[in-house]
């Protein structure tokens, strides 16, 4: 009688072990959250912390690993890292309507002076005013994969003029979606830029001084992507000027230090990196690595790998 090889799982949080009870038979879930030595020599799933890669290549490169599957949609910070032949998987499915809701939330926050109200609260001072809103804004979209697509389903109802630029030109979702070749003209013509983009060499400063010139006067810049997607201290000159406005989840640097002209600008609006931070997160993580466990006990492919494989 043979005994079948148990696949082994590690999870960094006794609440992720916890939620993806009860498990297939035949999987070893094992408990390690990178910092200390690896618990096994051996993983055919590995799931790092949700964002921190504090130690974890090195961690990575001491045992052997089948598949890496990270809890966020954006890899990075493991691209080009990683032990050569690793697979990774990223967290698709998991974060787009969490990070889609904070991107309308910060747009309708910004366009409906809700920062400007907020400290008028504090001082107990009624300002009331008009506002601009979104009805009849023209948007534009910098990304339109899973979380653009995401945003642009949410928009819709508010009756915003909308376009996406990605990396070829299409027509997706009834969106008209033009190719990066055509972003400043794009912009020229942009009321709202929402960014979703991924970070990485390809997408730095993508929103340099020249992309940023071209919106017009009083343009509202949301950045829900990555923080290095913005040139800064080009953004910064903007902002200062009255020129432009921005709605911030990701900064570059980050965490935003707390010196940083960025805090004390009239129009700029921050939250700290929360985009995928609700409560759908917990489930949905859990039902993502619990399909991959699946996948790989039944020799399939598993979902989501963006690097190797």
């Amino acid at each position: 009688m043979t005994t079948e090889t148990p696949l082994i799982v590690s999870v960094p949080t006794e609440q992720l072990r916890d939620d993806l009870q009860p498990l297939p038979e035949g999987v070893e879930l094992v408990l390690w959250d990178m910092t200390g030595p690896a618990p096994r020599e051996r993983f055919d799933l590995v799931v790092p912390p949700y964002m921190s890669m504090d130690g974890v290549i090195e961690a990575l490169s001491s045992v052997e690993v089948g598949l890496v599957q990270g809890q966020s949609i954006g890899y990075d910070n493991v691209e080009g890292r990683l032990p050569k032949g690793l697979a990774f998987a990223n967290a698709s499915s998991v974060h787009e309507t969490a990070t889609a809701e904070l991107a309308v939330t910060l747009a309708l926050a910004a366009q409906r002076r809700l920062p400007e109200f907020v400290r008028a609260q504090d001082r107990a001072e009624w300002i009331g005013g008009g506002a601009t809103g979104l009805a009849d804004q023209r948007v534009t979209l910098l990304g339109f994969g899973g979380v653009g697509r995401a945003i642009a389903a949410r928009l819709k109802p508010f009756e915003v003029e909308l376009r996406a630029v990605a990396s070829h030109g299409r027509l997706q979702d009834d969106v008209e979606v033009f190719p990066l070749g055509k972003l400043d003209d794009v912009l020229a013509e942009t009321d709202i830029l929402i960014a979703s983009l991924p970070g990485g060499d390809r997408t730095r400063h993508i929103l340099n001084d020249a992309a940023l010139s071209a919106l017009p006067d009083g343009a509202l810049v949301v950045n829900v992507g990555r923080g290095p997607l913005i040139d800064t201290d080009a953004l910064v000159d903007h902002v200062r000027r009255g020129r432009l406005r921005a709605a911030l989840d990701v900064t570059d640097p980050e965490p935003l230090p707390a010196d940083h002209p960025l805090w004390g600008l009239d129009g700029v609006l921050i939250a700290p990196h929360v985009g995928g931070a609700t409560d759908a997160m917990r489930p949905r993580i859990a039902r993502l690595v619990r399909r991959q466990i699946e996948r790989l006990r039944a020799g399939e492919e598993p979902l989501n790998v963006v690097i190797g494989g």
